[in-house]
């Protein structure tokens, strides 16, 4: 018989790259993955700590996307969100947050005793790569001075800081990150970043710290390494949509399981 996580144990859920898309040609296949990707977190045995969405959450930011997308987010779990790339901040507030619908960054942070998650927003308006604005470096400075040093801190956000090795993500990632590595080494308790963007489940690093990427809900990125048709070849739309586990021990160490969610 399964047993729940210990009480000191956190488990976060990590979803990413809905690219939920009322308009498109397939009609109902982004609604499709997103909701089997919810109603498989919606269904497990175990109460998460938290499901975050990072960003790219519609395809094309318009009112009809976000109210498809609010629907499809709910979740018996505590969730958060922050936008992408494809995502319009003003609609992203209004049709998904229930928000006045301003254009100043999306940044929400969320406390337990055990640890916090900090989701901040990347998105450039009107351009497809990221960065840290200073009203966000701000707010997210604050958010971590707020916080006891023995509570392990997880920095959320759609695009990587670093390149990793895929040129159609490279080109348009979190540019201006050595911003936040400074700010990072001012914070020993920043315990690992989670990111989106990629369309790829990926490990490595940044500042010294985790750098963790969740696969993409909509598609999966062609590595360069993998057969390519042609140059608009660059994503395997039959794969299942997939889901990160990141695991929190009450030692403060990270484990990243990722899962494919079955399409029934």
């Amino acid at each position: 018989m399964p047993t729940q996580p210990s009480p000191k144990q956190t488990v976060i859920a990590h979803v990413s790259d809905t690219h939920i898309d009322t308009r498109e040609e397939d009609a109902g296949r982004s609604v499709a993955r997103t909701r089997a990707v919810m109603e498989y977190l919606n269904t497990l045995p175990y109460d998460l700590d938290a499901v975050i969405v990072t960003g790219d959450i519609t395809d094309h930011g318009t009112p009809e996307e976000y109210e498809a997308a609010r629907k499809l987010l709910t979740t018996c779990h505590p969730l958060l969100t922050c936008p992408g790339n494809h995502d319009d901040r003003a609609a992203f507030r209004q049709h998904l947050l229930g928000e006045p619908p301003t254009t100043s960054p999306i940044n929400r942070s969320y406390t337990t005793d055990n640890f916090t998650l900090a989701l901040c927003d990347t998105s450039v308006p009107g351009r497809p790569h990221g960065t840290l604005t200073d009203e966000t470096l701000t707010w997210l400075t604050d958010t971590l001075a707020k916080l006891p040093a023995d509570v392990p801190a997880l920095i959320a956000f759609h695009h990587p800081p670093v390149t990793l090795h895929t040129p159609y993500v490279d080109e348009i990632r979190q540019f201006d990150e050595a911003r936040l590595a400074a700010l990072t080494t001012r914070h020993p308790n920043i315990t690992a970043f989670l990111a989106g963007h990629a369309h790829t489940p990926a490990a490595t690093t940044f500042a010294n710290r985790p750098l963790l990427v969740a696969p993409g809900v909509t598609t999966t990125l062609r590595l360069p390494w993998e057969p390519q048709t042609d140059a608009a070849h660059h994503v395997h739309r039959d794969l299942p949509p997939s889901v990160a586990f990141h695991v929190l021990d009450p030692e403060g160490r990270l484990t990243t399981h990722y899962r494919p969610v079955p399409l029934v």
